[in-house]
């Protein structure tokens, strides 16, 4: 993605949520190179940063309420979570929790778009999101894949005043002409049970061996390596506990 650094509107973080924080930290640092660390304080709850060097990449976190998928989230800044809300609501989304203060870093939303993808919203305080985008191990791309790109198109633009660019068939998410993400409607190929859902894309060095290696470490291949034509080379992976993402070669940024 063109963005560098956490902007105002843009995604600034990823975040899983899963059943196995132990198996998931072996399989994530082993794919990534990532080292990990755990926040040892009781109400921080084993949340666990994942770091390339001294910048924070994503986090690690257990399920926190009943019912609650194993899934990566994306957070996307915003200057005030409380208005948010409102804008959020405004537009046809709903706020299943939050505004939450979490801790003294800021404080989080958890929303649903119109099209029932979940996403998060973060308000920075004393963390403002990832320390390093589009490097090998870290973030590089989000995406939306929905049944209902038009009305996922007003949503997001009304909410968030992004830009729409790129193909009919691939519309691009962007912020004063830096695309980060894109959007990609579910066809009769993706099963039913599959709700609409954002899905990070992280970037490392070699697409084929980070889908070895993500096989050899209890996960699975949801899409063998591809070119895209004019664009990346990605695959969509699939972790032990069942949390899907995406990985694309570095340098390839759009």
């Amino acid at each position: 993605m063109k963005l560098h650094e956490p902007v105002t509107g843009g995604p600034c973080w990823a975040e899983l949520a899963t059943t196995d924080l132990a198996g998931a930290r072996r399989f994530y640092t082993r794919l990534f190179g990532w080292h990990a660390e755990t926040d040892a304080r009781q109400r921080a709850g084993g949340r666990t940063i994942a770091r390339i060097g001294d910048a924070a990449v994503a986090a690690l976190t257990p399920l926190y309420q009943q019912g609650q998928p194993v899934a990566w989230n994306v957070s996307f800044a915003v200057r005030d979570a409380d208005a948010a809300v409102r804008q959020v609501t405004a537009a046809g989304g709903t706020v299943p929790q939050g505004p939450t203060d979490v801790l003294d870093a800021g404080r989080l939303v958890v929303a649903v778009d119109p099209t029932g993808a979940l996403f998060q919203l973060w308000q920075p305080r004393s963390f403002p999101g990832a320390g390093l985008f589009n490097a090998a191990g870290s973030l590089g791309w989000v995406e939306l894949l929905t049944r209902e790109p038009d009305r996922a198109a007003d949503f997001y633009t009304t909410v968030f005043g992004w830009s729409v660019t790129g193909s009919r068939r691939y519309p691009q998410w962007g912020i004063d002409g830096a695309d980060f993400g894109g959007m990609v409607t579910m066809d009769d190929k993706f099963p039913h049970e599959v709700p609409a859902h954002w899905l990070p894309y992280f970037a490392v060095a070699d697409v084929n061996t980070a889908a070895a290696d993500a096989t050899d470490g209890g996960g699975t291949v949801l899409m063998e390596p591809t070119s895209v034509p004019d664009g990346p080379r990605i695959a969509v992976l699939r972790d032990p506990q069942g949390a899907m993402f995406g990985v694309y070669r570095a340098g390839d940024e759009r």
